[in-house]
């Protein structure tokens, strides 16, 4: 996997990638506000990576320094990409990735509660569920648990 600074052209394609059955909770157009945060150079800010496998466009990491040595992580994979036994590879680069470029030790998620897909993965990793809160998006309100990891 090859990890590069999104371009604005790679943003516009993932942020109207669709997914399918309750997984469509994360199409970035089911929230406005997050989907013009993400479309927006400004607002996607520098954080915002592009993932590719074998010259394709696979997924995209946002790797946002919180405190000392803390990066939170936000992970897409591509939707045709999604349960095919590749997000635990996916994630462990995109852990190497905050490891070497912003010397993170520590790392901090954030996941809807349904998505039990996606915390079997964290889990496996070495991830721990920190505390549940609720998060408002996609117009309503929703289960989410943060999670942390330390290497």
């Amino acid at each position: 996997m090859k990890v590069k600074p999104m371009l604005q052209v790679e943003a516009e394609i993932i942020a109207n990638w669709k997914y399918s059955g309750i997984y469509s909770f994360y199409d970035m157009t089911a929230d406005e506000e997050d989907y013009q945060e993400f479309i927006n150079e400004e607002t996607r800010g520098e954080h915002a990576f592009s993932v590719y496998e074998r010259g394709k466009l696979i997924g995209f990491y946002s790797l946002t320094p919180v405190e000392s040595e803390t990066v939170d992580l936000g992970l897409g994979l591509r939707p045709d990409m999604t349960g095919q036994g590749i997000g635990g590879s996916f994630l462990q680069k995109a852990l190497d990735y905050a490891e070497l470029h912003y010397g993170a030790r520590s790392f901090t998620l954030s996941v809807a509660t349904f998505n039990e897909r996606a915390i079997r993965v964290y889990k496996n990793a070495g991830f721990k569920v920190i505390h549940t809160f609720m998060q408002p998006t996609n117009g309503s309100e929703y289960e989410f648990v943060k999670m942390r990891k330390t290497s």
